[in-house]
Order: C-alpha cells, then sequence, then structure tokens
C-alpha cells in the first residue's frame, strides 16, 4: 500500500478516487447480494417504467385508429341536435357510431347479453375492419332477405357469442324486434379501446337495422358517437387543439363528451399510469428492501477492512479520507449494479411486446426512454448512498487502536450527526421523488408511510427479541442457551435477518388475504343477498306490467324498480369539473357519465348521516342526496352547489343531505339521488331488479327470462351470476399479476437474508473453530444454529402474518367496503414459508462454517 502523502493538507478528492479503485483490484466477492439487489430494484423501475411508456406511446400514435378519427363527440341518451350535426360536417368527414347493450336472442331459453354497435356507411373512418372471410363490412351488413322487403338484417359478431349460443355463421338471431342472419366473425376491431368496460361480446349492425329493433326509445342509455376525421393537413397539433378548444367553447353547456386522437382512451390510459404507479412502487419497496442488503454488505466489507482502516489513520489518514474512499466504492459498485438493472429494464418492452402481442391491448412502441432509465438510476442511486452513509459513518471513526482492540468494539453508538442528517435528506429525496412522479400521490404517500412503519416495528421486534433473549431464564440445554446468546450478542444477525424478511413476508400476506376476501365476496357472499337479475331500459309506460310479469315468473322474489338517467358532472361549487381539485380522491365522479334517479324518500341500504331528506311532495329548487365517502374526499358539504348535465340540459341542484350506501349488498343504489320534481317531464327508463328469497335456482332464472324476452324484447337482462363470473376473471388476472410483480420483492427479501446471513459467517467461524477446540461437537453446533434460526423465522412469521392481515383488513374493510375475513390458510403458508427459508438458508450457510479446519483458522488468529 502506498503511504498516504504527507503535506500537511488534507489528501485531496483525486487521491480518494485513486485508493478507492485501487481497493477494488481484488474483486467483487461479499458485494454479489448487494449488486443483485439494485439492479432487481432498479430492472423493476426501470421496465415498469418503460414498458408504460412505451404503452403510451403506443396509445398516441395509433389514437386517430383508436379513437375511429380525430375527433369524437359523444351524447347520452339523446342524439346530436341539428347544430351539433352542423357544426361537426364543417369540421372534416364524419361517421356516426350508436353503442348500447341489449339481448341477442335465439329462442325463449338461449340468449346472451352482447354490446351493439351501429354504424353508417362510412365506418370506420380511420383503421381497419377485419373480417374473418377477409370480406368487406358493408357487404356483410346489407339485409339477406330482400326478396321479403329486406326485414333480416346483416350482422357480424365476435367468436365469443358463437360459442355461448352454439351458433354458426349464417345462423339466424334476433335483437329488439329485428332478426339478423351472421354473416362474418370480426378478427379485428380498430376502434375496439374507445368504449369503456364492456361486458358482452360485439354485435356489429347498420345504424338501418338498429332503428328495425326498436331499441331506440327516448331515455335508452345509448351513446351516440360522431367520429371526425379532419382534412388533410390539420395533422399538427396545434391546429388540433385549435379546433378543440373551438368545439368545447361551443359545446360547454350541452353535455356533449369531446375526445381528440391524443386522448383516444382515456380509460386505457389511466390503468396503464396506474398500474406502472404499483409497479414502480413494488419496485422501489424491492430497492429498500435490497437496502437492508445494501447496509449489511457495507458492514460486512468494513468489518473486514478495520485494520486497513486503522493503517491509513496510522499513516495520516483523516476520517474525512477515509470515509471518501469507501463511500466512492460503494457507489461505484451501486452504478455498477445500477447499469446492470437499467440494461434489463430497457429490454423489457421489446421483449414484452414480442411475447405478450396477443395480450397487450395496443402495440407497444420499441425503443429508448432516457427519462424511465435516469429516473431508475436516480432510484438506485439514491438507495445505496441511504444506506450505505450509516455503516460508513460508523468507520469514520476506526480507531487506530482497533489494530490490537477486539474486531467487535464499537466507539460510537451512533454515528456523526452529519450521517445522520444525510441519510434523512437522501431518504426524502427518495420519497419526494415517488410521490411527485405519481399518478395518485396520496396512493405513494400512504404506501411509502406504511413501508417506513414496518421499517421502524421491524426494528423494534428485532430489539425486542434481543431484549427477550438476553433476559430470558438460564436454559438447561446448551444448545438452547448458545442460540439465545447467538440472538443478543453484539454483532448478531437479528436485525438483519428480521428486518430482511419481514417486509417480505408481510406483503406476500397481505395481498394473499385481500386477493382471498375480494374473490370470496365476488364468489361466495354477494349471491346469497344479491338480486339475481338487473333489467335495464324498461320503458315507463311498462312498468307496472313488467312488475307483473316478474311476480308471475318468481312469485316469492323481490322486484324493485327506479328511474334511471345518467348526467355528467359539470361542475361543484361554481368550479368547472375539469379544473376541480381532487388531492383526496373522488376524481372517478368527475370523469364520464353517471347514473342518476330522483325518489321521494330515502333509498334502501341507505342511511342518512348529514342532513334531512326532502319531504315526499317538495317542489321547490332541485335538491341532491350525495354518498357521504365521496362528498369527504371531494370537500363537499350540505348546502354547496352542484351542476349535472342530463340530456343537454345543465341542472344546478343544492345539496340537501348525505348518506352511506351499503354498497356490497348489490341493491340498487346512486352516487346522487336528487329530489323528483327535479326530472319532471324528462324521459327515461326505469331499472328493475329481481331478489330471489333463498339464493340460486336456474329453473326459475330460465322462467324469468322466457318471459321477459317473449313481452319485453328491448329489455337487457343483466345475469348477476354472469357479470360476477366476468369481474372474478379480470380481479384473478389483476391479482395474478400483481402477485407475479411482487414476488420480486420477496425474490429481494430472500437475496437479503441469504446475504444477512452470508456476512455473519466471518464471526460464526471464529465462534465455531473456538467451540470446537472446547470440546463441541458439529451436531451441537448445528442444533444450536438450528434453534437460532428456528426462533427468528418464526418470530419474523408471527410479525409478517399480524401486520400483513392488519393492512389487509384495512384495505378490503375501509378502502373497499366489504366485510373482512382472516383466511388462515394463507397465513400459514406465509408462516411456513418463512420459517422454511430462515432455517433452510441458514443451515446451509452454518454447515459450510462448520466445515472449516480449525487449525486455519487458528493461525489466522
Amino acid at each position: 500500500m502506498s503511504a498516504i502523502p504527507s503535506t500537511g493538507q488534507e489528501p485531496g478528492f483525486d487521491v480518494a478516487i485513486r485508493f478507492a479503485v485501487r481497493e477494488l483490484r481484488s474483486g467483487l466477492k461479499g458485494f454479489y447480494v448487494f449488486l443483485a439487489c439494485i439492479a432487481i430494484g432498479v430492472a423493476t423501475i426501470a421496465g415498469v417504467g418503460s414498458l408504460a411508456r412505451a404503452m403510451s406511446d403506443g396509445i398516441a400514435n395509433e389514437g386517430e385508429v383508436i379513437l375511429g378519427g380525430d375527433l369524437s363527440f359523444v351524447t347520452l341518451q339523446r342524439p346530436p341536435t341539428d347544430e351539433e350535426r352542423t357544426y361537426a360536417n364543417t369540421l372534416g368527414r364524419v361517421s356516426e357510431v350508436l353503442t348500447l347493450r341489449a339481448m341477442a336472442r335465439v329462442d325463449a331459453e338461449n340468449q346472451a347479453l352482447v354490446e351493439i354497435k351501429a354504424v353508417d356507411n362510412l365506418y370506420p373512418l380511420a383503421g381497419t375492419l377485419r373480417l374473418q372471410s377477409e370480406g368487406t363490412l358493408a357487404d356483410a351488413l346489407v339485409p339477406q332477405n330482400e326478396a321479403s322487403g329486406g326485414d333480416v338484417f346483416g350482422a357480424v359478431v365476435e367468436e365469443v357469442l358463437l360459442e355461448r349460443l352454439d351458433l354458426e355463421v349464417g345462423d339466424t338471431v334476433t335483437v329488439g324486434e329485428a332478426g339478423f342472419f351472421i354473416t362474418d366473425v370480426i378478427a379485428s376491431e380498430p376502434d375496439r379501446l374507445s368504449g369503456g368496460a364492456e361486458l358482452g361480446p360485439r354485435f356489429m349492425m347498420s345504424a338501418e337495422a338498429l332503428v328495425a329493433t326498436d331499441l331506440n326509445q327516448p331515455g335508452a342509455l345509448i351513446r351516440w358517437h360522431q367520429r371526425v376525421l379532419l382534412p388533410d393537413g390539420s395533422d399538427g397539433e396545434g391546429q388540433l387543439n385549435a379546433v378543440i378548444s373551438a368545439a368545447v367553447s361551443e359545446f360547454s353547456d350541452t353535455g356533449v363528451e369531446i375526445r381528440s386522437r391524443t386522448n383516444a382512451s382515456p380509460g386505457l390510459t389511466r390503468s396503464v399510469d396506474r398500474f406502472a404507479q404499483f409497479l414502480t412502487l413494488v419496485g422501489l419497496t424491492a430497492l429498500i428492501v435490497g437496502g437492508v442488503g445494501v447496509a449489511n454488505a457495507v458492514r460486512a466489507y468494513l468489518d473486514t477492512k478495520r485494520e486497513v482502516i486503522a493503517t491509513f489513520k496510522a499513516l495520516g489518514a483523516t476520517g474525512r479520507f477515509v470515509s471518501q474512499v469507501y463511500l466512492l466504492q460503494i457507489m461505484l459498485l451501486a452504478f455498477l449494479g445500477t447499469v446492470i438493472g437499467v440494461v434489463v429494464g430497457a429490454l423489457v418492452p421489446p421483449i414484452a411486446g414480442a411475447f405478450l402481442a396477443n395480450i397487450l391491448p395496443v402495440s407497444a412502441v420499441n425503443g429508448l426512454f432516457p427519462a424511465q432509465l435516469l429516473l431508475a438510476i436516480a432510484y438506485g442511486l439514491l438507495t445505496a448512498l441511504a444506506f450505505a452513509l450509516w455503516p460508513i459513518g460508523f468507520a469514520r471513526d476506526v480507531p487506530v487502536a482497533a489494530l490490537f482492540r477486539d474486531r467487535l468494539a464499537r466507539t460510537r453508538a451512533l454515528p456523526r450527526a452529519i450521517y445522520i442528517f444525510g441519510v434523512i435528506v437522501v431518504l426524502a429525496a427518495l420519497a419526494g421523488l415517488a410521490i411527485s412522479l405519481a399518478a395518485e400521490p396520496w396512493i405513494a404517500i400512504i404506501y411509502l408511510g406504511a413501508s417506513a412503519a414496518a421499517f421502524v416495528i421491524l426494528r423494534v421486534v428485532a430489539s425486542g427479541m434481543m431484549f427477550g433473549a438476553k433476559r430470558a431464564p438460564r436454559a438447561k440445554s446448551t444448545e438452547v442457551r448458545l442460540a439465545l446468546s447467538n440472538i443478543h450478542r453484539p454483532g448478531a444477525l437479528t436485525p438483519s435477518v428480521v428486518l430482511s424478511l419481514g417486509l417480505g413476508l408481510a406483503l406476500l400476506v397481505t395481498l394473499g388475504q385481500i386477493d382471498g376476501n375480494l374473490s370470496r365476496q365476488l364468489t361466495s357472499a354477494l349471491p346469497e343477498r344479491a338480486p339475481s337479475f338487473f333489467f335495464l331500459d324498461v320503458r315507463r309506460a311498462d312498468e307496472q306490467r313488467f312488475v307483473e310479469t316478474l311476480v308471475e315468473a318468481a312469485p316469492q322474489a323481490e322486484v324493485e324498480t327506479v328511474p334511471m338517467l345518467r348526467g355528467r358532472v359539470v361542475s361543484l361549487k361554481g368550479v368547472p369539473a375539469a379544473e376541480y381539485p381532487t388531492p383526496n380522491g373522488g376524481g372517478w365522479v368527475l370523469r364520464g357519465d353517471r347514473g342518476l334517479t330522483h325518489a321521494n324518500t330515502l333509498p334502501e341500504n341507505s342511511t342518512l348521516v348529514e342532513g334531512e331528506w326532502w319531504a315526499e311532495d317538495y317542489d321547490g329548487p332541485p335538491l341532491v342526496s350525495f354518498v357521504d365517502e365521496e362528498a369527504i374526499e371531494l370537500d363537499l358539504n350540505i348546502g354547496d352547489k352542484i351542476v349535472v348535465n342530463v340530456l343537454g340540459r345543465n341542472i344546478e341542484a343544492e345539496i340537501a343531505n348525505l348518506r352511506a350506501v351499503e354498497w356490497e349488498s348489490m341493491g340498487i343504489n346512486f352516487l346522487m339521488v336528487f329530489s323528483s320534481n327535479t326530472f319532471r317531464g324528462a324521459p327515461y327508463t326505469v331499472l328493475a331488479t329481481l331478489t330471489p328469497p333463498d339464493g340460486v335456482d336456474p329453473e326459475r332464472d330460465k322462467r324469468v327470462l322466457q318471459s321477459v324476452t317473449s313481452d319485453y324484447p328491448a329489455v337487457t337482462s343483466v345475469r348477476v351470476k354472469d357479470a360476477l363470473e366476468t369481474i372474478n376473471g379480470i380481479v384473478e388476472r389483476l391479482a395474478l399479476a400483481i402477485r407475479s410483480a411482487s414476488g420480486i420483492t420477496l425474490v429481494s427479501s430472500i437475496l437479503v437474508l441469504a446475504g444477512a446471513l452470508a456476512a455473519g459467517h466471518r464471526h460464526r467461524i471464529y465462534d465455531a473453530v473456538i467451540l470446537k477446540t472446547l470440546g463441541a461437537t458439529r451436531g451441537r453446533l448445528l442444533a444450536a444454529y438450528a434453534i437460532e434460526y428456528l426462533i427468528l423465522g418464526l418470530a419474523t412469521a408471527i410479525f409478517g402474518v399480524f401486520a400483513g392481515v392488519l393492512a389487509a383488513y384495512a384495505v378490503v374493510q375501509h378502502v373497499m367496503q366489504f366485510d373482512f375475513v382472516v383466511l388462515p390458510g394463507v397465513a400459514a403458508v406465509g408462516a411456513l414459508a418463512a420459517l422454511f427459508l430462515t432455517v433452510l438458508l441458514g443451515i446451509g450457510g452454518t454447515w459450510q462454517v462448520l466445515s472449516r479446519k480449525p487449525a486455519r483458522v487458528l493461525r489466522a488468529l
């Protein structure tokens, strides 16, 4: 080793760099877990960010095709006015598309819910609709029985409809009052993503055919889409924005929803952003868990350098110089791990595009995304710095006497204040990045707060275990005494094992409990108390007769009916909906249209929590009842004004009361219930439910469907069981994706656990050699270590299960508003996994320690 230059001044930064690089020539031994922890977290963040950006760019690039044009004007429950049609036609080529839900019937016993799209001759303005026969849509939709006046129209459908109804191309089905030949099967639909959630397969017909179905009635839940393709030369974003601004000004009071190709699928974009946020937080959690591994690796490495550090100081180096040398080494290694992670993350979009082409909703754009990669680098380096500063702070104060003193001796209980302050600043920077860049900052705050609390609690648990082991009564068994002393002695593995395994296990149990409770609610608890059917688009004139039909088909069932409209929130408290702040959530209320109703009495499954309900004969200014949870999120109080656009008219109402709703009952209820005089004279349809007294009865359900189908062909029947199966399938796929992604944190936890155990092997070697010299057998030492790891694993498992169940309870009970039930099977699997991993990794490493020859180790003492 070269001597530290003695010039009377502290060596410069260049000297520190030279010494740091020189010491790294010996290789990366002891830092493989360090590199893996950094690389995994960085790869997750870089990969998720890059894939989300690739998909967002794909949505933007295909915006014109997804939307079906450059602009879209959407009206709900009413056709566009002549003025609105004229305005759209002045902008460019216009195609009009109508979408709604209805029943496709082969006969009274064989029918299915379908998503209807009625199109004109210009559809699609952008993109290409492909049919399995490679024919044209125009030919497929022409009437197939022209000799009889064209009463039977052509239709193209998704293949899943053929499977559900056991049909083939050429067969006939009925929708509403019209018959249809299925002429072809849809291979790809260019604008499928522009709509919202869909419960049934696509059924595409002509606009003329929709008239024949008699489904287009006043108040029916139909959306009119006017897609506009701007003239050539209008592709610039500046021109598009000018057109949008003028259109927004023109239709500000009409309730027309205006979208452009730059916002073709807002729901999909939000879903991508939110899922990316969740996975980014998972990656950040993996990094923070990996930070424990960083701290372990740095601490173990610096422990081997105590003599070197003392020698540095004996040759004239200052503590500051020592900390610079080793901090530079650690950050160089962190940069290497970060580079590995960034390279892996950058490969995610093309790999995902190749292997998930049939799953991803849009074609991801391949390429490098510098902003996302730089963000991942920042996360990786900040995490390494945060967890390296603490042990380096201790290394700074290693005295020259360490050349002769017990290697476990430590001169300070805490590092210097500057290092503690540095850790706080770096962690604050990490949290600030995560929160400021999150799609939903409040979720990031809760997530990071929970992680920080878990760290603190785990440290308390570890300290409690060490205190308990130290104060435990003296055991008769030598192996037990040795195990307990190992748990509380200086340099014990207890904090590292508890921290590394506790977070991963708690997260695993949390997700398992949430997933199990959600599946239980969707598959078992709800059908026992939920309606069997929802019936949409019941005409007002048919309401009483429709109820009688249901009662006749199911005499013991309960039938409930309410008026049904849909409207868009225009403003709250005088602030336009687009500008209204939603820092506490509730933003979904202001997006798209919401279901509305009016009533003279408090709806069932509701409880008045503030204010008073209006009188049954109330005839004053419009009043509205708002759900209390959303009112709190949106900072709404009794007396505030809300403006809602319904059927093209803006209606201002005053909030008269707040109510709590039992949504889990799946009874009829709405976010907003207006006083009955509000919509006097407005066209609306009726929503009805049928709730049986004794659960599911297939024969009764068939009888109900047959009665409704034969007498009310325009009514849409939604079987709750089918809807739940659809939702449950979505939840299961989402849960699988979340569990797979969260497995990254568990992998990091296992790596850190293995690293923590490996870091303690050096001290274990000396212990084992001394004990073997004093007569201990390998079997007794192995038993002592097994007991130690069993105690550590058991304590960590208890904490992980308890914390995971508590976190799941908070999410299910207070966020999802479901009843929470502890699932012991999930908890038991988590606990056993913790025990198995701790004992397996511990015994595996200990076996290597016990295989060392005493003579070689004693010579090195």
